[in-house]
């Protein structure tokens, strides 16, 4: 289209604005009526852009809201871990390490550039890697629950295999004091697993919280996990429990790195047993 052909568009909807703002001011001087539709229906449009840009203010507002959340979560893991650690020493000021570490483990927070949940061997990348003291065999966790375990790492990234992985489970006690066992992912809910191997004799009541064992040398004791549900035995002997998952692996976004800093010292001494 030539230049002028282009201008004389522009001059012609100029034209037509300018002419429909001046009938819309005639009509609203017409009358007591035609003033007051005029006046609603300004202010229905003027309350529609309102209500439109605070949402879209809110929505580009949340990304910030989210990381001060999980930053939140991690210092507040982080406490926790610290208090446990000092149980029962009266009178102690307890601040959040800088270092991250609380008792045993070093905690670092971090969130998901990439997720996998659709497969039986599902897989996180983690935004943070060797650079941010990140190393593999650590545990990946979030307020509710344990997630994974970290692979491969690189400067600036981590591979963790997820929990929704046939190849992994969790050590896992019914309630705080109750009996330990495997928890595995039961391989077609994103919020379904299953503890096994739970001694027939044991005593327990659907709803009963599951938390990490502390056994295992990847994650801390008593992170809340989910609840317990329907029971099976399995060759008469021992209980198959289904567990209802406190995280919800669809909208994962921010983890917590956590490593077990006495777990060399661990497994050296294991492997010279």
């Amino acid at each position: 289209m030539r230049r002028s052909n282009i201008i004389y568009h522009l001059i012609n909807a100029a034209i037509f604005i300018v002419l429909e703002v001046a009938a819309l001011n005639m009509l609203r001087n017409n009358g007591v009526i035609q003033d007051i539709w005029f006046s609603k229906g300004m202010q229905a449009i003027s309350g529609t852009v309102w209500g439109v840009s605070q949402d879209l203010k809110e929505y580009f507002s949340l990304k910030k809201s989210n990381e001060a959340l999980a930053l939140e979560n991690y210092q507040l893991r982080v406490r926790l871990a610290e208090i446990e650690s000092q149980n029962g020493l009266e009178n102690q000021i307890l601040t959040i390490p800088k270092d991250g570490i609380a008792g045993n483990f070093r905690y670092i927070p971090a969130h998901i550039m990439k997720i996998s949940n659709n497969t039986h061997h599902n897989y996180l990348i983690i935004g943070k890697g060797s650079e941010d003291g990140v190393s593999e065999g650590a545990g990946v966790i979030t307020g509710k629950g344990a997630i994974g375990i970290i692979d491969a790492v690189s400067r600036h990234y981590s591979y963790a295999r997820s929990f929704k992985n046939h190849e992994m489970n969790i050590s896992a006690r019914l309630g705080k004091e109750g009996a330990v066992g495997p928890m595995a992912w039961d391989g077609f809910s994103s919020s379904r697993a299953i503890l096994s191997e739970i001694p027939h004799h044991v005593q327990f009541e659907k709803g009963d919280t599951v938390y990490t064992s502390g056994y295992s040398s990847i994650f801390p004791p008593d992170i809340p996990l989910g609840t317990a549900g329907e029971a099976r035995i399995v060759n008469g002997a021992t209980y198959d429990i289904e567990i209802t998952l406190f995280e919800d692996f669809g909208a994962l976004r921010y983890v917590t790195i956590v490593e077990n800093i006495g777990k060399e010292e661990i497994e050296t001494l294991e492997d010279a047993i």
